[in-house]
């Protein structure tokens, strides 16, 4: 994609759809989108509450005029002006996820969305559908996908150097449910996180579970097709589900085992995937993300590092600093802010578009039918089958 950003002409414009001035995710969509120079933060709605909301822009650098009270004053204003905005960020609550990318799609803008993208996975076919129609580049925020080393098992998985995939295991494992917060002192972000007609089918899958299904996925370039889940809550009297865990089976009869909870004492981020086929092993762990072991049987354990110089060029552009020096999230989500834009603006310049592995709309509506089968399960006590995502 060399040249492509001269020639477009100008970064990409971006509006942020929450991400206030106290929010963590929504500095990291901002300097991460920023971080390459294919886009730039030009204003947005930051709250719910319109006064609050121009506020909060001005607070964080925009022009006051680009700061605006809701969403239907920033599409219509941003209509009009001749630099208006090519995308938007959304990162709001769960409930609004939905509505929100259907007016941004509507009004002809590129969306690059939070988890969980919508409540169910009728809503996410719904959004499938009309990023199709309108042509439209849908984004999902996977951020454990854009790791150099996640996206080399990946490669090695799709090169054969495992064999045929026999067992995938995945877990993300937190504490932040770990005591009742429902109980305590409400904000505005416990208030909607804690109200499961906000939140999702099952909170534990909207906040973390979901990333862990797609990482699972994306790794091993198969969707799943059916499980056997346990979804429940760890504490007791607790009313929200923070803890799925599933087996389940994946295109090509791969078997997996899935594991996610926010309310175990002492967690702390620990996300971790296991990928074996019938010729080894892979080994990679969030809390050492920029390396990952793979040992191949009858083989000495080999750690594979981001940077090293016999990696493909492709690993290696995923890559900001040279081995040994951390990198973490933001990069991430740099690398598929950085792939969104080099597609749209070939798109914009009638060249081929590329194939870049970011997260894609299609991805997000596999969460919504991988969850819904969890709780299918639940119900029934049986293994359930896993819907499709319509194709294009």
């Amino acid at each position: 994609m060399k040249g492509l950003r001269e020639r477009f002409g100008r970064p990409l414009r971006l509006a942020l759809i929450g991400g206030g001035p106290g929010s963590w995710i929504g500095r990291v969509h901002q300097s991460a989108a920023e971080l390459d120079g294919y886009w730039r933060v030009v204003g947005g709605v930051i709250s719910s509450d319109p006064a609050r909301s121009r506020d909060a822009g001005a607070e964080l650098g925009f022009d006051r005029a680009r700061s605006y009270g809701d969403l239907r004053e920033l599409l219509d204003k941003e209509k009009a002006r001749e630099d208006g905005i090519d995308a938007v960020a959304i990162m709001t609550p769960n409930d609004t996820h939905y509505p929100y990318a259907v007016a941004a799609l509507d009004a002809g803008l590129d969306v690059v969305c939070d988890t969980a993208i919508t409540r169910d996975f009728a809503q996410a076919c719904d959004l499938v559908g009309r990023t199709r129609r309108k042509e439209r580049v849908f984004a999902i925020a996977h951020g454990y996908s854009a790791y150099p080393m996640t996206r080399y098992v990946r490669e090695l998985v799709r090169d054969g150097i495992l064999g045929a995939l026999r067992l995938v295991q995945v877990e993300y494992i937190q504490s932040g449910l770990a005591t009742k917060i429902e109980d305590a002192p409400q904000n505005n972000r416990l208030r909607w996180l804690v109200d499961p007609r906000r939140s999702g089918l099952a909170l534990v899958m909207s906040a973390i579970g979901c990333h862990a299904q797609h990482l699972a996925c994306f790794a091993t370039g198969r969707n799943a097709t059916r499980l056997c889940a346990d979804a429940h809550a760890l504490l007791p009297g607790r009313e929200l589900i923070d803890y799925v865990s599933a087996l389940f089976e994946m295109e090509g009869g791969a078997r997996g085992t899935f594991t996610v909870t926010q309310a175990a004492a002492g967690g702390e981020n620990d996300i971790r995937l296991r990928v074996y086929g019938e010729k080894g092993m892979i080994d990679w762990s969030h809390r050492s993300a920029s390396y990952l072991r793979l040992q191949l049987q009858g083989e000495p354990v080999r750690v594979v590092g981001r940077g090293d110089t016999f990696l493909t060029p492709e690993i290696i552009a995923t890559g900001r600093t040279p081995r040994g020096h951390p990198e973490g999230l933001r990069e991430a989500f740099a690398n598929i802010y950085a792939e969104v834009a080099q597609e749209r603006m070939a798109r914009a310049l009638g060249d081929p578009p590329p194939s870049f592995p970011y997260p894609k709309i299609e991805d997000g509506a596999h969460t919504m039918a991988f969850t819904e089968a969890c709780m299918a399960s639940q119900a029934s006590g049986a293994w359930v089958n896993i819907a499709r995502v319509p194709q294009g």
